[in-house]
């Protein structure tokens, strides 16, 4: 009996010599790793914070918060969060619903009559539920025109109608289509049933409880902050400072200024299914809230993945969801002109993640490597070199881009000397949503310029027979875009179509959704 114990204890001896010994990642490989990124992808400023058990464990700042100032991130650095909000305005509603003010059923248009949607069945049928589930029928973005680049003078109310006007890419509740319109009209729902706007409420009933006090929702506060990270890009090759984008409107859909060390605290929260304090005796929003935020709503397709077996993948209220190894995570990722995040949690483990970045591009490849890192590491997964995947993949995206923007402008370059008649062009035009865009003349130059969205302005440069090449004065972004014209009878422009020159173009700048047509 003693020689199979010892010959057991052998084997088991040897089989722990054979396996591969993995650990959680230190705060000195988290720190050797965020570094990593920075240099890699080009990042200015970064910061990161681990939750595990209730209790943070690493939370910290790299970089700096502006190459102009070269002040330093710290763990209180305040970004915007931009997408990650949409995890709040659920929360928000989540509370009404614990309240017994409002049901996830409710409809939309018994909150908000003035609400209209492609027909008349979506509208009388739209509830709370689906403004928060990309469900709606509507494409990817559809509308987001009103809101980027900012500027534009639209509002809340404007967004009430404007869905009638877009035709929908497929039947209601059956199809994912990423969306941030909805968002601000859930927002909306928030502050006429709270008697409160949508920043007040977020400030009282969710930053003021959890004792997240940088926290704040929208432009009101900035002039208060003093250690705030400027947004970055590296659009033109290199890095650069841009103007920070003014949230306006957008607070619902992505409208959060936050630090990693109260974003800490919200990720506690979450994990611990509404409840915080010292004895977690109090709820923020309750278990069965909780339940509903991370049930899938909208299914979505499902991606192999040997690494994570991962078996099902979707969207439930205000978070992405799906399963790694076994483990239920829910997730979001964030993105702004210059500022990119994300927040990961895995509820079973009592572990979150959160990454908060000030430079487009490399920023979301930062968080989305860092991220996997530490997550690997509590898998017991081999180190898959995440860094320079993501600085590969990169390299890759702005070649491919490069490759098709260059092609564009050589194209005009190469048809710079063909005559063509201007006037045929010049004229006001109208979108039914998006409103009046003008075409005119200044100094010899064809240039098209939006009315309600100023930085939309631009010159036109011919492209081939029917088609103009626009580039924009605003380059915070790559938004530049072909104008396709309709000629009537004599050859005067009498309508036009618009699409991104750019394969890379953010999904917001959607021109494809405009039905522009001559109304002089």
């Amino acid at each position: 009996m003693k020689k199979r114990v010892s010959e057991f204890a052998l084997l088991i001896a040897l089989l722990l010599i054979a396996l591969p010994l993995y650990s959680q990642l230190s705060s000195q490989k988290i720190d050797s790793l965020m570094e990593e990124a920075l240099v890699k992808l080009n990042v200015a400023g970064a910061s990161i914070a681990v939750v595990k058990d209730g209790q943070v464990i690493h939370q910290k700042g790299y970089g700096i918060a502006s190459i102009s100032t070269k002040e330093k991130v710290t763990e209180y650095t305040n970004f915007q969060i931009a997408s990650n909000t949409k995890a709040f305005t659920a929360a928000a509603l989540a509370i009404l619903v614990d309240e017994g003010k409002i049901t996830w059923e409710d409809k939309v248009k018994d909150h908000i009559s003035e609400f209209k949607m492609y027909n008349e069945y979506v509208t009388d049928n739209f509830n709370i539920v689906d403004l928060l589930t990309h469900r709606s029928g509507l494409g990817l973005g559809a509308g987001d025109l009103t809101f980027i680049p900012d500027g534009a003078d639209f509002t809340v109310r404007d967004l009430f109608g404007v869905f009638q006007h877009f035709k929908p890419v497929s039947s209601f509740r059956t199809e994912y289509n990423y969306d941030n319109l909805l968002y601000i009209i859930a927002g909306e729902i928030i502050a006429r049933v709270s008697k409160m706007s949508y920043e007040e409420f977020i400030q009282k009933r969710i930053f003021i409880p959890l004792q997240m006090n940088s926290s704040f929702v929208g432009d009101s506060s900035i002039q208060n902050v003093k250690n705030l990270a400027a947004p970055h890009s590296t659009a033109t090759g290199e890095l650069k400072n841009i103007e920070r984008f003014n949230i306006g409107m957008i607070g619902p859909a992505g409208g959060i200024y936050s630090n990693v060390s109260d974003m800490s605290k919200w990720m506690i929260t979450q994990l611990n299914k509404g409840r915080y304090g010292a004895e977690l005796n109090t709820s923020l929003f309750s278990s069965s809230s909780s339940g509903k935020m991370w049930t899938i709503q909208t299914v979505l397709p499902n991606y192999i993945s040997e690494r994570y077996h991962t078996q099902f993948n979707g969207y439930g209220l205000g978070w992405l969801l799906n399963d790694m190894r076994g483990h239920l995570t829910a997730m979001h990722t964030g993105g702004l002109p210059g500022m990119l995040s994300q927040v990961m949690l895995v509820p079973d483990m009592k572990l979150g993640i959160v990454v908060l970045t000030n430079t487009e591009s490399g920023g979301g490849g930062l968080a989305f490597a860092v991220t996997r890192a530490i997550i690997d590491s509590y898998f017991g997964l081999d180190d898959a070199k995440w860094i320079d995947n993501r600085a590969r993949n990169l390299s890759r995206n702005i070649s491919a881009t490069d490759a098709v923007t260059k092609k564009a402008w050589a194209q005009v370059d190469s048809v710079s000397n063909i005559k063509y008649n201007r006037q045929n062009f010049i004229g006001m035009y109208n979108d039914k949503w998006f409103g009046r865009i003008e075409i005119y003349d200044k100094d010899g130059e064809l240039r098209i310029r939006s009315l309600r969205s100023p930085k939309l302005n631009g010159r036109m440069f011919f492209y081939d027979n029917n088609i103009f090449a626009v580039k924009w004065d605003y380059q915070d972004m790559n938004c530049d875009a072909f104008v396709i014209f309709s000629y009537g009878k004599k050859g005067k422009a009498q309508s036009f179509k618009m699409k991104g020159i750019s394969p890379a173009i953010d999904f917001s700048f959607d021109f494809q959704d405009l039905d522009v047509k001559r109304i002089d």
